[in-house]
């Protein structure tokens, strides 16, 4: 007898609710809608009409379920009561948190504001943070960017007005050659997925620059395998070569840089190497060999190349000039880099051809009438298909920021920086060279901060030092040791407030920043100087107050812990005051919104939005721009704040659907229905830029006009790109003894050197200052793109594609030290030693070892079990690397931006005997018993469906 086929549901619900909202699982913020069955996430999938990934969602973000529901979320605040790192707490309410805060806070505020120290990590809220900071007067703020991507941003923003990573993209719908710098897969993953689908779809060339073929770099086209440190070298040879050749786009030289603009040459003069310029301060260019024009008047031809005698009696010689006398030099030529770069020179050559031809002889033009800024109309848009884009594996060197340069300037000469097929900038940017917003120093009769803690300098006069020309930061940023520390320096934060450098703080306050573990290099002495206590047995760090949603490794180093929310429970604005999320057709930002009531996620959870938190603690300190007249608390909480906040006239933390009845974009009077609106439109605001407008947006009278009515420029001026920078000069003059402000003299040789105003190269810190026959191989970490930083490598199903990592080598780097596959070895820098087992991978440059960031965890963190691999056989580089140079003069960081110089590290290897477990092993964290139970979601869905259908109960 025929059995009955079993019921089969074929087309099972996916849930009886859908919310959209944005993905906090990378720095990508992704639209998502997320599918609720029974008041739980069921699924989460990409939102198709999110102008970001267009609906493509990687497996960060579908693993965003198990971020929501992990083992290791907090539940309570926590005060302190064992040793530090102890993780002995007790739960107290929110009142008794917020009552501690304030009393420790209100103090510091009264007394001095800078005792407090408030550093923030991965948090996307930085308008609020950074202006919270402003509002308690505080001069010791930062956010992770000093240790991620500052040398990316200040590398662009001094050259360009704007950079890659968040602020610019290539023209994925016409270039036909793609370089890829130093480009990390862990974030903004989807539009670059989708924008390589596109190059590839069509056969554009992509080449990718790294010493580790992964991800992206496995699907380009050529694969270049450059030793750490070295692309600006190879950038230069490239140029060399384009140069020789004559392949350069002089009329867009001339048009849109300061190429034709005389700088000064008077060796030993107050103003040698600055813009030659007229009594009413306009740069000048030689139109011959007598006569002199300004250099942005219309219908002259200026030379370029020359030396002119100034009415004054002085030589001026074109920027350009300059930059093609250095970079002819035979010292960048192929043959003479190839050996230090690990690239043929033969190489090296056909690269340049090939990105002549591709910017040259495969140029086009587009048919859309524009008006540049000058007045003048042209019929159509000149393209150079050649683009490029660049992340921390260029950047996280002590040479990064000239690198950064090295790449804009390479751009530059092909005439790519947005022209169509090229680099692309994102709203808000391009922005003035420097940006316009310097960083405060000076405090207000009323407390607050004259301007926000970081910005950027324009010359030594905005530096944040004492008249003896020491750093009044914590962190030193600002400082003569690091002058252009746009976003702070968080790494160094930990050493110098333990050391009491320059002056000792009361209360370190940290939100979102793993900097007991894998945020912080040298990190065993980082444990050591959070535990540290003075003579009279108190702590030499008084007070650490740390915000997270998790039980990281750094919450054990706390005395009050103040748990998150997890992403799904809570407002978040992604603003264009911050990390925007435009792309280059228009401008855009988002919101999150609580999905989930973080009350009923867990009995007994009671946690709130960190955001929400400071806007409650400013209150109750009494901060101006968060209380009213009368004292009271001038906003609810952080969509009140999102709502009603203005940073200046009309504009708001949010563009869209401003003024009384939403009627207005970018400018207008706060809408309280706002938030609404944004939910209601699937979480998220775009405004497309006219179409006549959305190229060569620095000198586009539609666009520079459109970024003024936005709000994202002050003035409709075109700006104009820095091949030369007269900003790096004028630093360089006061090391040489000219100007009222001046280095102290064990700065001096220093800044004179690195504040070159053309892109330079050096042999990064760590190499030139151990031996290679000591310390022969660089060793490198990646962010893999299946996890972003500490928080996503705790994901349950994240884990299941890597619980450990090994350290990879070449087969041949191998056989050199006698290592077979799998074998422990011993890997030692100039700072200390580990214990790893090995592992062969032949997509590595021979000369460098490599292995994923993050994966290793301490025990007893994240609620990890007690035998979790991540504990026993994962690992960090982090030990490894010194925050310190090993001379140990300065921070390991670039000498420009202060950014962390992670990549220079420089070690060796040796077999040793088999091992349990990785080496240095820490003393378990006490954060609570984890469930060794296998850790399953979506049964009780499965469960419940079954029994709907077969009537029983569930």
């Amino acid at each position: 007898m025929r059995q009955p086929e079993p019921a089969i549901d074929t087309s099972p619900s996916i849930g009886d609710e859908v919310k959209t909202t944005t993905c906090y699982m990378c720095a990508c913020r992704c639209g998502i809608k997320v599918w609720l069955k029974d008041g739980q996430i069921r699924y989460i999938q990409g939102n198709p009409d999110h102008p970001v990934n267009q609906g493509v969602l990687c497996a960060k973000g579908s693993a965003g379920i198990m971020q929501h529901y992990s083992p290791a979320r907090l539940d309570k605040p926590l005060l302190r009561v064992g040793e530090r790192g102890s993780g002995e707490f007790r739960e107290i309410e929110w009142d008794e948190a917020l009552e501690i805060a304030t009393s420790w806070l209100k103090p510091i505020r009264e007394r001095n504001p800078d005792e407090l120290a408030f550093f923030t990590g991965r948090d996307q809220s930085q308008a609020l943070t950074g202006w919270w900071a402003q509002q308690f007067g505080t001069v010791n703020y930062a956010a992770h960017g000093g240790f991620c991507s500052v040398n990316m941003a200040a590398g662009g923003l001094y050259s360009v007005g704007g950079s890659f990573w968040e602020f610019g993209e290539p023209d994925w719908d016409h270039t036909q050659y793609l370089m890829l710098w130093g480009v990390a897969e862990d974030h903004d993953s989807n539009p670059i997925k989708l924008g390589l689908g596109k190059l590839k779809a069509r056969g554009a060339k992509i080449v990718a620059i790294n010493p580790v073929r992964s991800g992206y770099g496995a699907i380009a086209d050529e694969w270049i395998g450059i030793r750490p440190g070295t692309d600006g070298l190879f950038a230069f040879a490239l140029i060399h070569e384009l140069l020789n050749a004559d392949r350069i786009d002089l009329d867009y030289l001339v048009r849109y840089t300061n190429a034709h603009w005389l700088v000064v040459d008077d060796p030993g003069g107050a103003e040698d190497g600055l813009f030659a310029r007229d009594l009413e301060g306009h740069p000048l260019c030689a139109i011959d060999s007598h006569r002199f024009a300004r250099a942005n008047d219309t219908g002259i031809q200026p030379r370029v190349v020359g030396e002119y005698t100034l009415r004054d009696g002085r030589r001026a010689v074109p920027a350009f000039h300059l930059v093609a006398q250095r970079y002819l030099d035979p010292q960048y030529s192929p043959d003479a880099v190839s050996e230090r770069c690990g690239i043929p020179a033969g190489t090296i050559r056909r690269i340049a051809r090939e990105l002549a031809d591709a910017a040259f002889d495969r140029a086009f033009t587009l048919p859309i009438a524009w008006t540049d800024a000058w007045g003048r109309e042209h019929d159509s848009m000149q393209g150079r298909p050649v683009s490029m884009h660049a992340m921390r594996g260029i950047s996280a060197h002590s040479n990064g920021f000239h690198t950064c340069r090295a790449l804009h300037l390479l751009q530059m000469l092909l005439g790519a920086v947005d022209a169509p097929g090229s680099f692309r900038y994102q709203p808000p940017f391009p922005k003035p060279l420097p940006p316009p917003n310097r960083p405060g120093k000076a405090r207000q009769s009323n407390g607050v901060l004259d301007a926000a803690p970081l910005g950027f300098v324009h010359g030594p006069e905005d530096l944040v030092v004492d008249e003896a020309g020491a750093p009044r930061r914590i962190d030193h940023a600002f400082s003569w040791a690091y002058p252009l520390s746009a976003h702070g320096m968080m790494h160094t934060v930990i050493r110098n407030a333990w050391a009491g450098d320059p002056y000792p703080i009361d209360t370190l306050m940290m939100f979102m920043a793993n900097m007991s573990w894998n945020s912080s290099m040298n990190t065993a002495q980082t444990i050591a100087w959070l535990t540290d206590k003075r003579e009279d047995g108190q702590y030499r760090i008084p007070r650490i107050i740390y915000a997270d949603a998790y039980a990281s490794e750094m919450v054990a180093y706390a005395d009050l812990v103040l748990p998150d929310t997890t992403y799904l429970e809570r407002f978040d604005a992604i603003s264009l005051l911050d990390r925007p999320i435009s792309d280059a057709d228009g401008a855009a930002d988002a919101i999150r919104h609580p999905v989930l009531d973080a009350a009923k996620q867990r009995e007994g959870r009671d946690v709130r939005g960190f955001q929400s938190v400071l806007i409650d603690l400013g209150a109750r300190l009494g901060l101006p721009g968060l209380t009213n007249e009368d004292g009271s608390p001038k906003y609810r909480d952080y969509a009140d704040y999102i709502v009603r906040h203005e940073r200046a006239p009309g504009v708001g933390l949010l563009a869209g659907w401003r003024g009384a009845h939403g009627e207005v974009d970018a400018k207008g009077q706060p809408n309280p229905q706002q938030l609404q609106r944004y939910i209601d439109h699937g979480g998220f605001w775009r405004s497309e830029i006219p179409e006549d407008a959305r190229y060569f947006k620095m000198a586009n009278r539609g666009y520079l006009d459109w970024a003024q009515k936005m709000g994202f420029l002050g003035h409709a001026d075109p700006i104009v790109l820095q091949l030369y920078s007269e900003t790096m000069q004028k630093f360089r003059l006061a090391a040489q003894g000219h100007g009222a402000v001046q280095p102290p003299d064990e700065h001096r040789e220093r800044v004179a050197t690195y504040f070159d105003p053309i892109p330079m190269w050096y042999e990064p810190f760590e190499g030139e200052q151990t031996t290679r026959e000591d310390f022969p191989l660089s060793a490198v970490t990646q962010r893999p793109m299946f996890m972003y930083h500490a928080w996503g490598s705790q994901n349950a199903w994240l884990r299941q594609i890597a619980a450990r990592n090994w350290l990879y080598l070449h087969p041949d780097t191998a056989a050199r030290h006698a290592i077979r596959d799998e074998d422990w070895i011993e890997v030692t820098s100039h700072h200390g030693t580990i214990t790893v087992q090995a592992k062969f991978a032949a997509n590595v440059q021979p000369d460098t070892v490599w292995t994923w960031n993050a994966i290793g965890k301490r025990r007893g963190a994240w609620k990890l079990g007690k035998d979790a691999p991540e504990g026993r056989q994962g690992f960090l580089l982090n030990h490894l690397i010194s925050d310190i140079t090993p001379r140990g003069d300065y921070a390991n960081a670039d000498p420009v931006t202060g950014q962390a110089a992670w990549f220079d590290l420089r070690v060796r290897i040796a077999r040793v005997q088999p091992a349990n477990a990785s080496s240095p092993q820490f003393a378990p964290i006490a954060m609570g018993e984890a469930d060794d139970a296998p850790l399953r979601y979506g049964v009780q869905f499965r469960q419940k469906r079954k029994a709907e259908r077969e009537g029983t109960p569930s």
